[in-house]
């Protein structure tokens, strides 16, 4: 491959990453696969990406798209070829069948089940270049790569902070630290996730509803409290508002110990949730990094929850931290002529165990007069 080659594959690849980006909080839990299609001739004849589960793949919207034109042609895909039947048909047979003469493939699939489409591809005859190590497809595709090495959800943890780094405001002022353009992203992310988790902590003190409102849903995420000691008032604003499923996950002996407070919560709308655990009496209250370890895989294996988004206070985003259970951070910073922030004393600054995480700054912007920071994990 010559270096112009190489050149005008990653320019594909970057691009078919673009194209896939768009797909984000549709595709799940499918990976969002971009896929660029030229024809003989160098020029661009289709392009696409994976859509809802059960419809087709970024490498056949790309074939749709191209038609004939894409036999003789090459193929650039941020992810190799599925190589299964699921509810859809391999890609590799579409690609076989369309006559692709190259592939360039920028990840390779990890999971078990859909691997061996390079394999097949060039026992085809169809010359497949491997092309890791972008920046792009990278990041793309790390948080798939990532649930099918943990078997846990990919946790984005969410939250807004004073420009001191609180995330809570002092008494009489408002409770608000974000302004509306910085909601409004909130809430389209909320529509994008499988679940939002929360504490008990936060639904005692602020009731919110955590819904997605006023904007388009790909989604609608199942609320999930953290709640060890089974707290939940039965008329939080949450069973009420409309939106997905509410999960409460508490210790097992919660049950047994408070079976009233049990049968009101679930008459409520509620579903209980016991997770088991490894809990010392210090952590009486709260859940350790085992059982909140507990709790994801379960939400991934039993909920089909692929993505996760925390609207949460300091303990549990300090207990989630501290178990490496963090993949992402979405944070909003108000300006500096906000006011001075109230931060329990006993705690680390949630901005500080971002710090302490091996993350890479993903995109910063402004949202009105707040600042946003996107980080996730660098592999």
């Amino acid at each position: 491959m010559t270096s112009g080659t190489g050149d005008r594959d990653r320019l594909m690849l970057e691009r078919a990453a673009r194209i896939a980006l768009r797909g984000h909080g549709e595709a799940e839990p499918n990976p969002s696969v971009g896929c660029v299609i030229a024809d003989a001739g160098g020029r661009i004849v289709g392009e696409g990406r994976t859509s809802r589960p059960g419809g087709p793949h970024g490498e056949i919207v790309a074939l749709r798209r191209a038609g004939v034109a894409a036999r003789g042609g090459e193929a650039w895909v941020t992810l190799e070829p599925c190589n299964h039947h699921g509810r859809t048909p391999p890609c590799v047979d579409a690609l076989i069948e369309a006559g692709i003469a190259r592939l360039v493939v920028g990840s390779v699939e990890t999971n078990a089940i859909a691997s061996g489409g390079i394999a097949r591809l060039r026992e085809a005859g169809v010359e497949v270049e491997i092309l890791e190590g972008l920046d792009a497809v990278r990041r793309l595709h790390v948080g798939f790569h990532r649930r099918v090495s943990t078997g846990r959800p990919w946790v984005v943890a969410k939250w807004a902070e004073t420009f001191d780094g609180a995330l809570a405001t002092p008494p009489g002022d408002s409770p608000w630290i974000s302004g509306r353009r910085a909601l409004r992203m909130v809430h389209r992310e909320r529509g994008r996730v499988d679940a939002i988790l929360t504490g008990i902590g936060t639904v005692l003190a602020d009731d919110p509803r955590l819904d997605a409102r006023d904007v388009r849903r790909r989604r609608t995420a199942r609320r999930v409290v953290v709640d060890p000691d089974l707290q939940m008032p039965t008329d939080a604003a949450m069973l009420d508002a409309p939106g997905g499923e509410v999960l409460v996950a508490c210790r097992p002996d919660a049950v047994t110990s408070k079976p009233e407070s049990a049968r009101g919560i679930e008459a409520a709308g509620a579903r209980i949730v016991a997770v088991e655990g490894i809990d010392d009496d210090a952590m009486r209250g709260r859940f350790g990094g085992d059982r909140l370890d507990g709790l994801l895989r379960r939400l991934a294996r039993e909920e089909g929850v692929t993505t996760i988004l925390t609207e949460c206070g300091p303990g549990l985003l300090e207990a989630l931290f501290g178990a490496d259970l963090v993949d992402a951070a979405l944070v909003f910073t108000a300006p500096g002529s906000g006011a001075i922030g109230r931060h329990p004393s006993h705690r680390p600054r949630p901005r500080d165990l971002l710090a302490n995480a091996d993350f890479e700054t993903i995109w910063t912007g402004r949202r009105g007069s707040d600042s946003a920071c996107w980080s996730q994990r660098t592999g």
